[in-house]
């Protein structure tokens, strides 16, 4: 039992090391005086105070999905990895029952979030116990993560910054790890990817959980599974029941606690926590190429995925037309001559760029194959060039919900603007002015977004 057992709690001469071990839960107590009984005179139960903060952080949620680039309508997905070689993440030295066993788990698994994603509907972060970091090194998990954080993966600090990632997941793919179990506590969806029950005590908590849980089918769809897990998720009472019997009283219980073993008077002011803090912005910029697949739904309607991987979706081959959409700064810089669209991101008057209307006519003068150029000025708008026509504004039309206008990456607009004109063909003129007239709507997933075309004079202001 990690944490509970002798070698952890008992001096060489059998004394207790400390004087004060706290636990979150009477369970813990009853397991700790039959595994440890000379221990048993120290426990006290002052509950969880990083529980305490995570569950006083619960109305921030919207703010932390903000700072990871969350839009409204996009699926966040949280990968989770202890530290052992049975983890998540480790290098599947588990049973055969356990999940993801034998390979490279981490490249199968995240070429698998590239394959099967569409990068508007689904963005994903990762969250690995400190001691992977420390074992490995910063550079080496980087390096593993490198294509993946490329294709929009966010790497969570794993200190000071995984707390509010877990408060903004949808679902989490995790293992026997506390922050997977923190994640059921709060009622987040979870699929086991790493059950390791045979290194577990079969009378704790997270044993009845990891048997309990749904698991990861390593060989069945990822993103069926995920979205199987969100429609039928039914909380699971045990992480939530057992991760504290005292939800909010750790700070005056610990710090009752530290002033009696000093023999000093408490403050009369309230014991408090620290508040988790905002993380910074995260926006999760998708570098590597992007595999878009669009449907011209009817006039002005277009239905556009676009995907991370090798290839678009993990089912039978895909309906509707392929496009190649390209970051500018993306690492395969040779994939740029390939592109249908490039496209970028940067501020309206970025002297690096000159304006977007003078960036869009540059990049299709260098890369003559483009079709059309995309700077994306905000989170619900961009300026757009095809090839042989004047600059427009691309602008989101506000919705019922005022955070509609950030319902999508404006880089998805400039791909269904060439999916309608590529659609008319030679009516190329009479579509490029029906969207000036009329707009577009856009639809990624089950979701619809309106969006405003303007047309820009030479000087780059809206006509």
């Amino acid at each position: 039992m990690f944490g509970l057992a002798p070698p952890w709690l008992l001096s060489d001469r059998g004394t207790p090391v400390a004087d004060a071990l706290v636990l979150s839960h009477p369970e813990q107590f009853e397991r700790l005086r039959r595994a440890c009984p000379e221990a048993a005179p120290t426990a006290v139960l002052a509950g969880d105070p990083c529980f305490d903060r995570i569950i006083a952080a619960r109305t921030r949620r919207k703010r932390f999905r903000r700072t990871l680039g969350v839009r409204p309508g996009q699926r966040l997905v949280l990968l989770n990895s202890t530290w052992s070689s049975e983890s998540l993440l480790g290098d599947g030295a588990g049973a055969p029952e356990d999940g993801w066993c034998g390979g490279d788990v981490v490249a199968a698994l995240l070429d698998r979030v590239a394959d099967e994603f569409p990068v508007d509907e689904y963005r994903f972060a990762a969250v690995l116990h400190p001691n992977i970091w420390h074992g490995h090194g910063p550079g080496q998990i980087r390096a593993w993560f490198d294509r993946a954080r490329r294709g929009g993966m966010a790497l969570i600090d794993p200190l000071t910054e995984w707390r509010q990632a877990l408060l903004a997941a949808d679902a989490v793919i995790g293992d026997h790890g506390s922050v997977t179990y923190y994640a059921a506590a709060l009622g987040t969806p979870v699929l086991l990817g790493a059950v390791p029950l045979h290194a577990l005590d079969p009378e704790a908590p997270v044993s009845a959980f990891m048997r309990e849980a749904p698991r990861l089918d390593p060989d069945a769809s990822l993103s069926a599974q995920i979205g199987e897990l969100l429609r039928c998720h039914r909380p699971l009472p045990g992480p939530a029941e057992f991760t504290t019997s005292v939800p909010g009283e750790s700070a005056a219980r610990l710090r009752k606690l530290f002033y009696s073993m000093m023999g000093a008077p408490e403050p009369d002011r309230p014991a408090t926590l620290e508040p988790l803090p905002l993380p910074g912005y995260a926006a999760g910029t998708v570098t590597v190429p992007l595999r878009v697949l669009t449907r011209v739904l009817g006039p002005g309607e277009i239905a556009v995925s676009r995907w991370a991987g090798a290839r678009p979706g993990s089912g039978p081959d895909p309906v509707g037309e392929l496009h190649v959409a390209v970051h500018e700064d993306t690492r395969e810089a040779d994939v740029l001559e390939l592109a249908d669209v490039i496209f970028r991101e940067g501020g309206v008057d970025d002297p690096r760029f000159g304006s977007p209307s003078a960036w869009t006519a540059e990049v299709l003068r260098r890369h003559p194959g483009c079709s059309l150029a995309a700077y994306v000025t905000g989170p619900s708008e961009c300026v757009v060039r095809a090839r042989g026509g004047a600059p427009l504004r691309m602008v989101a039309v506000p919705g019922v919900d005022a955070e509609d206008l950030a319902g999508t990456d404006p880089a998805a607009y400039a791909s269904a603007l060439y999916a309608w004109l590529a659609a008319e063909g030679g009516e190329a003129v009479t579509a490029h002015a029906r969207a000036v007239t009329e707009g577009l709507v856009l639809r990624t997933g089950d979701r619809h977004h309106r969006v405003r075309v303007v047309p820009l004079s030479p000087s780059g202001q809206a006509g």
